[in-house]
């Protein structure tokens, strides 16, 4: 009785592991998506996510607008954002020393955070629940959130998509072109310009994709609260090995999974549960500085 308790712990904890896991590996697509295209960390992908689930939060209790309507219209109008984040802070400097990149994608992620918070004012909000999620399914000995399930199956579907779209349409092998070579790329008649802002899209409906599912898990939604996921999706987009889609995934179930494992079983150390991201990236750093899928990459003269 003792070991089928156990195990049905250990079930529970792993299928709430590899959840968390999908939501961090979704956001961590769209660091990695960008890295491979500009050599870009963009710091503000966090506070994209955040922008998504108060878009998708106005869309049912302002307008009333059924769920599903609210949550594409989010989904559209934050792969908008991200674009126009791309051509107002960081295609007039494209050509910049990095440093400066770096400071204006900080920047834009300030400007979030602060806009945020006087718009959508600094009181935490409660995210719409639908009982199409929330509702509690009986697996064997295991009680879950059919979002539990929904979230990781969801991750998996636009993973497959986004690698067709990347290795068999025109536009992928046009973006596999630029992550080459900016110039190569242009003179074979690529549009750089174009390719960049699409890339900025996907990135960003990837992240809207994660906020909404991120608000439906945890139902409540503040401008603050894409700081802490932005930071554990970049830990695991190094960690799988940035520049890497497949291996932003993995790091995002790494991450997720080992979190609720540790809280699990090491209750007395739950209170370290967002260390354990940083430690785990500074053993990364430390031994495998390219992350588990990365190859290394020469920094151009």
């Amino acid at each position: 009785m003792v070991l089928a308790m156990s195990f049905d712990m250990f079930m529970q904890h792993l299928l709430n592991g590899i959840s968390l896991g999908s939501l961090y590996a979704l956001i961590a697509i769209g660091y990695t998506m960008v890295y491979g295209i500009l050599r870009l960390i963009n710091f503000a992908h966090g506070d994209i996510f955040m922008v998504a689930a108060y878009f998708a939060f106005y869309g049912v209790s302002l307008f009333s607008m059924p769920w599903y309507i609210a949550f594409i219209a989010a989904i559209i109008m934050t792969g908008l954002l991200g674009i126009v984040i791309e051509i107002a802070a960081y295609r007039p400097i494209r050509n910049a020393p990095k440093i400066s990149i770096l400071i204006s994608a900080i920047g834009v992620s300030f400007f979030l955070e602060n806009l945020g918070t006087v718009i959508f004012g600094g009181v935490p909000k409660a995210f719409p629940q639908v009982d199409l999620f929330t509702e509690v399914i009986q697996i064997g000995n295991v009680s879950l959130q059919r979002l539990t399930i929904i979230i990781p199956i969801v991750t998996l579907l636009l993973l497959f998509g986004l690698l067709y779209l990347v290795n068999k349409t025109k536009s992928g092998m046009a973006m596999r072109a630029v992550s080459k070579d900016h110039e190569t790329a242009s003179l074979m008649g690529v549009n750089i310009n174009k390719i960049i802002s699409l890339t900025f899209a996907l990135g960003s409906i990837l992240a809207a994709v994660g906020g909404i599912m991120w608000g439906l898990k945890f139902p409540q939604i503040a401008p603050l609260m894409g700081i802490m996921p932005g930071l554990k999706c970049f830990i695991a987009a190094v960690i799988g090995g940035i520049g890497d889609i497949k291996g932003a995934v993995l790091g995002g179930f790494i991450l997720g999974v080992g979190e609720i494992m540790l809280v699990a079983f090491l209750p007395s150390l739950s209170g370290y549960r967002d260390a354990f991201a940083f430690i785990l990236l500074i053993l990364i750093l430390l031994f495998k500085p390219t992350g588990i899928m990365g190859e290394k990459i020469a920094e151009k003269v």
